[in-house]
C-alpha cells in the first residue's frame, strides 16, 4: 500500500552523466539501510536503479511511479538514478519538483570525450552481441554519424545546458567529477552521503561491512575494445567546445582525455 502523503515521490535522483559511475554510486548508496531501491521490474524498468519513468514510462501515470517508489518504511530515502534524466525538458523538470519538491538531486561530470567513446562502446557492443570484443570497430562513415545521434553523445556532453535547466527548478545540485570519484572515492560518498543526510555512523555493523565491499567492487563498464585514431580525435574536437565551457562554469579538470588520446590506434 502506498503513502502518498510522502513528501516525494523520490527523495534522491541522480540524473546522470550516462557513463560516469552512477551505478557504483547507486549500488554503494544503497548499503545504507535508510535508503531504499525500487524492486527490478526490468524491461519496464532498468533493474532496481533506473526508473525511467520521465522517458519511457510517463504514461503509466503519476501513481504507478509513487508506487514503484515508496518504502516499505516511510523514513527510508527512495533513489531513482536514471542518466537520461539529464536531457529531460524545462516541462518535465518543473512536474519532477512538483512531485519530488525537496528531492536531492546529484549530477555526475565526466569528461565528454572518454564518456562519448565509453557510450559509443556501450552501444557498438548492443548491436554485436555475438562478436568479441577484438572484432568490434568503430569506423568514421556513415554508420558512425547515425550511432552518434542514436547515443545522443552531444546532447549527453551538454553538461551546462543541462545543469542550466534543472537548476531553475531545483537550487541545491551535488556536482561531482568522474575523475574525482577515480582518485579519492572516499571524498566523493563523504559529500554524497552529506547531501542525501546520511552518516556512516549510523550504519550497523554488518550494514557498514558491506559499505566497504561495495567501495571496492565495480558494478558496470564499458568493454574497452581499441579506438581507431581518427574517430578520437573527430571526438575531441566535437566535444571540445564542451569541455572547455563545463571546465569554466563549474570549475573542475578533465583529464581523461589525454589518456584516451594516448592509447588510441592508428587508422
Amino acid at each position: 500500500m502506498t503513502s502518498p502523503n510522502r513528501e516525494n515521490v523520490t527523495d534522491i535522483l541522480c540524473i546522470g552523466a550516462q557513463k560516469a559511475s552512477t551505478s557504483w554510486l547507486h549500488n554503494v548508496l544503497n548499503a545504507h539501510p535508510r535508503t531504499y531501491a525500487f524492486p527490478n521490474s526490468a524491461p519496464i524498468t532498468s533493474t532496481n536503479k533506473e526508473a525511467h519513468f520521465w522517458d519511457w514510462n510517463h504514461k503509466r501515470g503519476i501513481e504507478w511511479y509513487r508506487a514503484l517508489m515508496t518504502p516499505p518504511e516511510s523514513e527510508r530515502l527512495s533513489m531513482d538514478f536514471t542518466p537520461e534524466y539529464a536531457l529531460m525538458s524545462d516541462a518535465q523538470i518543473r512536474e519532477c519538483k512538483e512531485i519530488n519538491p525537496t528531492a536531492r538531486v546529484i549530477y555526475v561530470l565526466r569528461d565528454p570525450l572518454a564518456r562519448a567513446i565509453s557510450a559509443l562502446r556501450m552501444h557498438t557492443l548492443w548491436q554485436n552481441r555475438d562478436a568479441k570484443p577484438e572484432e568490434v570497430e568503430i569506423v568514421l562513415d556513415e554508420q558512425f554519424f547515425e550511432l552518434l545521434k542514436k547515443a545522443r553523445i552531444a546532447e549527453n556532453t551538454s553538461y551546462f545546458a543541462n545543469y542550466e535547466r534543472w537548476a531553475r527548478h531545483y537550487d541545491d545540485i551535488l556536482l561531482l567529477n568522474y575523475e574525482d570519484i577515480r582518485a579519492n572515492p572516499t571524498d566523493v560518498i563523504d559529500r554524497l552521503f552529506d547531501h542525501c543526510g546520511l552518516s556512516l555512523g549510523e550504519m550497523p555493523p554488518d550494514a557498514r561491512d558491506e559499505f566497504h565491499k561495495r567501495m571496492n567492487r565495480r558494478v558496470w563498464a564499458s568493454v574497452r575494445y581499441p579506438v581507431r585514431s581518427d574517430v578520437a580525435h573527430f571526438l575531441y574536437g566535437l566535444l571540445w567546445p564542451k569541455r572547455v565551457a563545463a571546465e569554466r562554469f563549474f570549475k573542475v579538470s578533465f583529464r581523461e582525455y589525454q589518456e584516451i588520446l594516448g592509447e588510441v590506434k592508428a587508422a
